[in-house]
């Protein structure tokens, strides 16, 4: 009889829409190739309870049970809940109902794998790309072997807290979409999710994801995209999808060859992903649109040239401004995110930035106020000079650099009398979101009915 390894979604956040668990749906897909001897079974904490998560422990009893943390709060400083105690409730139920080993991942944890590690006290933790280091783990595990030098693995050796570093990736993954979950989230969010490359080479001063994938980037085997594409259409109706690569106009060569490879397929899907308001082409545009693209999320934080430096980016606003053009030009609808009160801000960036948003025509700006600090960015060095946070702050607690002086309320005001759409984070669009998705089966983003020329 198969041993059974049990991976559980830990994340409960909806706003401003469910996001399926991509991560373990991976993790479930390289598991099922590589140990023959398992089942592999998986739980997601969005849809049920704690109390049904100890009746699925007690019906599976499995040896292995992995957590992935996709988020440690919310990210938004109007609301700074924390998600660790909900994490807490679920590792507790885990240890209560079952005596297998426990594991835990995701993109939160490889932020604060020493914190989690002595919060939440797993068994053993895996920061980054998980899928070869959990499945190295768990065979190592059932060999009755040390696994304190496999790569990705977090904890205490003799004391010591020691991350060990990745210096292998994979180039190829089989996601395994669960059936279960599908109808849920394409019904509750409109689209299902995948990634195309993982890995950020930029430096921004206040991003995680080098720290969550690595500097390095590695694309993935195109023709396994596809088919993943094709078997959840085929199988579900899906046809809109998000790429979740932390850039996704990064090795544009890769992404030609993506693009045309989804034309050739006769697959007439829709899809969106977060893109830098650079390193675009009107021709690289014209065939991303063809292949299906609608809808772009710029990540350009700032309409100062002066706060973009401040921040690290590499684009200046003028770059905003074409990319914004050519997103008109060739319809597709876009949307730029913005940080406002980071670091550096003054008055006369941020007026600077109120002021060129009139230039930007039919957009949604969806503006954050301050920046969220996460450990080993050049923010948190930053904030630790100036005083904000001490060099002993874990920061696992939602902790932002806001500058002196920055009122919320004013910047508000502002944004609103350039007549443009401003969305802010505690704004109530959530009900016409709501009717859009449930009761007029609208798919996609669908932030572009927020749009104003």
């Amino acid at each position: 009889m198969k041993k059974t390894i049990l991976l559980v979604s830990a994340n409960r956040h909806r706003v401003p829409y469910p996001v399926y668990p991509i991560g373990v749906s991976y993790l479930r897909g390289y598991l099922e190739s590589n140990l023959a001897d398992f089942q592999v079974e998986v739980f997601d904490c969005n849809l049920h309870s704690d109390e049904e998560l100890a009746q699925e422990l007690k019906r599976i009893n499995p040896s292995y049970v992995g957590v992935s943390l996709r988020n440690i709060d919310g990210a938004n400083s109007l609301d700074r809940s924390s998600f660790i105690g909900s994490y807490r409730e679920i590792v507790s139920c885990i240890r209560e109902n079952s005596t297998a080993t426990v594991f835990i991942g995701g993109a939160g944890f490889s932020i604060y794998p020493q914190a989690l590690i002595d919060e939440l006290k797993p068994d053993y933790g895996i920061i980054g790309e998980g899928e070869e280091s959990l499945c190295q783990l768990i065979q190592t595990l059932e060999k009755g072997e040390d696994p304190s030098a496999i790569e990705g693995i977090a904890g205490y050796v003799d004391g010591t807290f020691r991350c060990n570093p990745h210096t292998k990736y994979l180039k190829s993954l089989d996601v395994k979409f669960e059936h279960d979950l599908i109808d849920f989230y394409w019904q509750s969010s409109g689209m299902l999710n995948i990634q195309t490359k993982r890995g950020c080479p930029y430096s921004c001063i206040y991003c995680s994801y080098p720290l969550i994938d690595g500097r390095k980037v590695r694309t993935l085997d195109t023709d396994l995209i596809i088919d993943n594409i094709k078997r959840v259409k085929e199988e579900k109706g899906i046809n809109y999808l998000f790429f979740t690569d932390s850039v996704f106009n990064i090795n544009n060569s890769y992404n030609i060859e993506l693009a045309e490879k989804i034309i050739k397929s006769g697959l007439k899907i829709r899809w969106g992903a977060y893109f830098a308001p650079n390193n675009l082409s009107d021709e690289m545009l014209a065939l991303f649109r063809a292949s299906g693209l609608t809808h772009i999320e710029f990540g350009t934080e700032s309409f100062s040239d002066t706060q973009l430096a401040n921040y690290g980016k590499l684009f200046t606003f003028k770059d905003v401004l074409e990319s914004s053009e050519l997103c008109l030009k060739h319809n597709i609808f876009y949307a730029h995110f913005l940080i406002l009160g980071g670091y550096g801000e003054t008055p006369e960036t941020l007026r600077e930035t109120i002021e060129n948003s009139k230039k930007i025509q039919y957009s949604v700006f969806f503006p954050y106020m301050g920046m969220r600090i996460y450990p080993g960015t050049k923010l948190q060095s930053i904030a630790i000079a100036k005083g904000v946070i001490s060099p002993n702050d874990d920061l696992l607690a939602p902790t932002y650099y806001l500058e002196e002086g920055f009122e919320v309320e004013e910047v508000k005001r502002m944004a609103l009398e350039t007549g443009k759409a401003w969305v802010f984070p505690d704004d109530p669009q959530s009900d016409m979101m709501d009717v859009l998705r449930y009761k007029r089966n609208k798919k996609g983003l669908l932030w572009e009915y927020l749009r104003k020329p």
